[in-house]
């Protein structure tokens, strides 16, 4: 069974690109610190170039950068990594379900039906939004992130990162698939309906992957 926290799962080339970041900005994240804890956790790989990135840290990174997206500034997320580590005691603050935000400041669901601002412990006046957060699945029995849906993959044929499968790689939620295999088979000349045969999809599904992926 994978160790979602320590074991390599994705380069950091390959984590960039499926989160859709330059790979400048997640080697400065991996180098980033708060509360003495990288703001994303890297792991020794055993060779360069191969995996150094496990799970938990697919997770952070895409959190810091949906954060970032919705316009919060660096200074203001490393206070509620910062915080969010000691108060439920873990580096791992990030990959769980405690934060939230509404685009202007950062929330932390400190108990049930505790929510606060980070560094005033202020409640939110306004509704926190969170929808960033449904395209993570949470484990029901730790609260960190069990898989992260990649946004940029359409409705019709929703893609994951789930550590149980592919080895790290993405894979279609509904059979497992690895994206790879059909872009493979559909680079090698085999037509679309051909390919949705083989795994067992519906031609739309496969065409909207192969589109995602020849954009990228």
């Amino acid at each position: 069974m994978v160790d979602k926290f320590l074991d390599p799962l994705l380069s950091r080339k390959d984590t960039a690109r499926h989160l859709v970041i330059p790979e400048s900005t997640l080697n400065r994240w991996l180098a980033e610190q708060a509360a003495g804890s990288p703001l994303v956790h890297g792991v020794e790989p055993e060779h360069v170039g191969w995996p150094s990135v496990p799970f938990v840290a697919v997770v952070e990174a895409y959190v810091l950068r949906s954060l970032r997206d919705l316009g919060l500034g660096m200074a203001k997320i490393r206070d509620a990594a910062a915080e969010i580590r000691h108060a439920f005691d873990t580096p791992f603050g990030l990959a769980t379900r405690k934060i939230a935000t509404d685009g202007i400041d950062i929330f932390l669901d400190y108990a049930p039906d505790d929510i606060a601002r980070v560094g005033d412990r202020q409640r939110p006046i306004r509704e926190v939004l969170d929808g960033y957060l449904h395209y993570i699945e949470w484990d029901a029995e730790d609260e960190f992130a069990a898989r992260l849906r990649l946004r940029q993959y359409p409705d019709i044929a929703p893609v994951v990162i789930d550590p149980r499968f592919g080895r790290g790689a993405p894979v279609v939620e509904e059979n497992n698939v690895p994206v790879e295999a059909i872009v493979t088979m559909w680079l090698a000349g085999e037509s679309i309906d051909e390919v949705a045969y083989e795994y067992s999809l519906e031609p739309v599904q496969v065409e909207s992957i192969c589109r995602v992926w020849r954009a990228a």
